[in-house]
């Protein structure tokens, strides 16, 4: 039977993985995965640079729950795209990352754009591989371990180095691909606790649910909310896993560390027992403060020890909260209007410090939010503006809101937008960024626009860094290195094909706005300049 070369093997492992899209940018050393990618259906998008199209990838793995798929050339190329793999690692997102390399005859000595792989990305990654021409005869075992062990829990993403010579190699037959599971399995519980590991839920009288981004990753909206519902506990989200209960459902409860954070903690401070449902650590952006006891109920043991728990049920999250509630018995611990009450606390919280007659950053998120269709996929990009919209932006289902809050990094929230629309053609996309992000990021419009994507960026632009302007004023520093130059950004949305336009006022950007449920048929992406005061920042953060 005919062999089929390394890059032939590798693209038809992403194809059957589910992939449709791979994100990077060309090189000399990747040409010939390129080519047989192209053979395969699966289309290239050539980002800017290879650091959004790694954040491109992360973004689509978030939107769809498939591996996402970045690619970049040696040297440059692969440190550039450096900082999207460690996003995704950190962020928890299943990412494949190829990088070309020069002939492996020559890595031992030849010095011009070469750096090694396996030390480089090692710390950002969970594993670090690599394919040359004595390994290729291993193609198709090397490249089941990368996408497994990309999706195995916790998730993130695994680099794999293809040397220039090793492409072109036979690497085995393309008929026998056998791509391993890919999502999060249906798993027995595994209980470490002494005694009946539920007696402290059972005893506790206000519990509230924490729940993360592993209940996310394990489908767990339908028991999650079954559990609320059957023994009346509230749920405080955490940002990433956004979406999972309904936001309008009378027991949610507000969102981990965003705006209106000192309300939730207050909630978790006040509870007799947290229910941690696939809440990972790394989604904090402040300590933990709360003493309440921790039932840990995730796919991973309790080994981050961020919070003590003396019980835990490992699994999927899933299964083990549909357990829970069908062991559940007794009266509902909180009623609807306690927890009613609590929300109306909160957004007075996140709220607060709003001026009449201006544009405040919370205005620009309800407006936004109010013109937006229901099915609208949000992305953020990191700062002040993220963690407004992380609690004001209603989310009706999982994988809605797309946001870094592992890495945190800057530069997000427009690539994130192109690729959710790319994967996610059926559902309307607007990203909320801050002046900052969409900076470092802006020129990316350009792939919007050749592509046709109508996707909304709305730009909270105040002409500065405001998170670090906070605290160098928190520190009693004077700004200093955050101050940004005026630019016209409607103007520089048409240099870049797409359509601009600029609100002072509430009203204007309510007109701005007006028609985004009705943007999936347009064609053309639009930029819209929020220019806010600012100053609600100073009350909540």
């Amino acid at each position: 039977m005919a062999q089929v070369s390394t890059a032939a093997l590798l693209a038809g492992y992403v194809r059957a993985a589910g992939v449709r899209h791979i994100f990077g940018y060309p090189g000399e050393s990747v040409i010939d995965f390129m080519e047989a990618s192209r053979q395969q259906g699966l289309e290239l998008v050539s980002a800017v640079r290879e650091a959004t199209a790694g954040f491109m990838a992360e973004a689509a793995a978030m939107a769809t729950g498939r591996p996402g798929v970045c690619l970049s050339t040696l040297g440059p190329g692969s440190t550039a795209v450096l900082n999207g793999v460690a996003s995704a690692t950190l962020d928890r997102v299943p990412v494949l990352a190829i990088s070309g390399q020069i002939e492996s005859s020559r890595e031992q000595f030849f010095t011009h754009q070469v750096v090694d792989h396996d030390r480089m990305f090692a710390p950002v990654t969970k594993l670090a591989l690599r394919l040359d021409p004595a390994a290729v005869t291993s193609a198709d075992t090397v490249a089941r371990k990368a996408l497994r062990t990309a999706v195995a829990e916790r998730p993130g993403a695994v680099h794999l180095t293809v040397t220039a010579d090793a492409w072109p190699a036979p690497a085995g037959d393309g008929d026998q691909i056998a791509v391993p599971p890919l999502a999060a399995a249906v798993s027995t519980i595994d209980v470490r606790a002494d005694g009946d590991p539920l007696r402290g839920l059972r005893a506790a009288r206000r519990p509230v649910i924490l729940a993360g981004t592993a209940a996310v990753r394990c489908a767990a909206g339908p028991e999650l909310t079954r559990l609320a519902e059957r023994a009346g506990i509230p749920v405080v989200v955490s940002a990433m896993a956004k979406g999972v209960l309904d936001e309008d459902h009378p027991y949610f409860a507000g969102v981990l560390d965003m705006a209106g954070h000192r309300v939730l903690w207050d909630l978790l401070a006040g509870a007799d027992l947290i229910l941690a449902a696939g809440f990972d650590p790394v989604e904090l952006i402040s300590p933990w403060p709360a003493r309440t006891p921790v039932l840990h109920v995730d796919t991973t043991p309790n080994t981050d020890q961020v919070y003590a728990s003396e019980c835990e049920l490992v699994g999927n999250v899933a299964a083990i909260l549909g357990w829970i509630a069908g062991q559940w018995s007794g009266q509902p611990r909180w009623d609807e209007a306690e927890v009613a009450a609590h929300r109306a606390r909160l957004r007075a919280a996140w709220q607060a410090g709003r001026a009449e007659g201006r544009l405040n950053p919370s205005d620009v998120v309800t407006i936004a939010r109010a013109a937006a269709s229901p099915q609208t996929v949000m992305t953020t990009d990191v700062g002040s503006h993220k963690l407004m919209a992380g609690q004001a932006w209603t989310a009706g289902a999982p994988r809605s809101v797309l946001m870094t809050n592992g890495l945190s990094a800057m530069g997000f929230g427009l690539p994130a937008a192109i690729a959710a629309r790319l994967t996610r053609p059926d559902r309307p996309v607007i990203a909320l960024v801050g002046d900052g992000g969409f900076a470092m990021t802006a020129t990316e419009l350009r792939v919007a626009a050749e592509l046709g994507l109508p996707v909304t960026v709305v730009v909270f632009a105040d002409g500065s860094l405001n998170r670090i302007e906070l605290r160098q004023q928190l520190m009693g520093y004077p700004p200093a290195g955050t101050r940004m130059g005026g630019t016209d950004l409607p103007a520089l949305a048409e240099a870049l094909g797409c359509d601009g336009v600029r609100a002072d006022t509430p009203a204007a950007l309510e007109k701005a706005v007006a028609d985004l449920g009705e943007r999936s048929s347009a064609t053309r992406p639009l930029v819209v300049e929020a220019r806010i005061d600012p100053a609600q920042y100073e009350v909540q953060f």
